[in-house]
């Protein structure tokens, strides 16, 4: 029986380049910023009222970068107790500055020295965390497993084995907006938590407008307050997951620049010279940008943090 099935789009697209695979930069960028679809997770997990709860690429990036810094600073914390003469050398040392930084540069004077102590380990622990995610996400990690996925264990694309099912989605979690989304959660029902410890309940809320206005400005200005208490977040989880998003983008475009030269003229010597005068050295140059992007949005969104909390504490300024 004659084969009357249509070939495939692949097929066309291959067919019209000579064979040669058609390179897909928009399908590669997607597929490096995203999270672990669905067909592709770490761990298959049954659903719970509906939602999935299999492990994600993203999902076991958070839970390393948790569980290393865990370890990490409580290791460093405990040797430094059990000493008898306390002082600081090597990692406890950055470790100590660092804590008095968030605490005296950021907390302090948002807060006030009534709830420095209180707040502090809270705006530690987002700053820490959400620092070492931004920082894990510029490591290529995966891209050095997908080599000796290939090359030395000679596994296919499509192979089932574990390396490969890693390999599928991104590994910054600060770009997942359900990460961020959450880290903004705690945020909001800190600020609830800080008002309430300061002023009482009732009186956290009545202090989100003024006294003594004239009764049609509350009108307007009451429900302007609670969107303003729910833009809050909402700013915070899409000002981070934004920003890590889309330096990888940049840099992930300029490298393809390399695999459509060679296609568009199809030379190989072509696409490679764009990539050595072109495509590399601004790539290195968004890199190093990334880099300072990784301390300021960790520092940006810790900072915000600090300073909702202590509108929420000092009504009065």
């Amino acid at each position: 029986m004659v084969n009357t099935a249509q070939p495939v789009e692949g097929e066309h697209a291959a067919a019209e380049h000579g064979g040669r695979e058609v390179f897909n930069a928009g399908e590669v960028i997607i597929e490096h910023v995203s999270n672990s679809s669905i067909e592709h997770p770490i761990l298959h997990l049954p659903k719970i009222a509906g939602i999935d709860f299999s492990v994600t690429k993203h999902v076991m990036m958070m839970w390393l970068v948790a569980g290393f810094l865990f370890f990490t600073i409580t290791l460093a914390t405990r040797r430094y107790l059990a000493q008898e003469r306390k002082i600081p050398t090597g990692f406890m040392n950055a470790l100590e500055w660092l804590v008095q930084f968030i605490r005296d540069s950021i907390v302090l004077p948002n807060v006030g020295v009534k709830f420095v102590n209180t707040w502090a380990p809270l705006i530690l622990t987002l700053f820490v965390f959400i620092l070492a995610s931004n920082a894990v996400g510029l490591i290529p990690i995966f891209e050095i497993f997908g080599l000796i996925d290939r090359f030395i264990l000679l596994n296919s694309p499509e192979s089932e084995s574990l390396i490969n099912s890693v390999l599928h989605g991104g590994t910054t979690t600060t770009a997942n907006y359900n990460v961020t989304a959450a880290l903004a959660t705690i945020t909001f029902f800190a600020i609830i938590l800080a008002g309430t410890l300061a002023h009482g309940f009732v009186s956290h809320w009545r202090n989100l407008v003024p006294s003594g206005l004239a009764w049609p400005i509350y009108i307007l200005l009451i429900p302007i307050e609670i969107m303003g208490t729910i833009v809050k977040p909402f700013a915070l989880t899409m000002r981070l997951a934004a920003n890590m998003t889309g330096g990888h983008i940049a840099i992930l475009s300029i490298l393809s620049l390399v695999f459509i030269f060679d296609q568009v003229f199809e030379s190989s010597l072509l696409g490679m010279g764009v990539g050595f005068t072109v495509a590399l050295p601004l790539a290195v140059g968004i890199s190093a940008l990334e880099i300072i992007v990784v301390l300021v949005q960790a520092y940006v969104f810790t900072l915000l943090t600090s300073v909702f909390i202590g509108m929420a504490i000092n009504v009065h300024h």
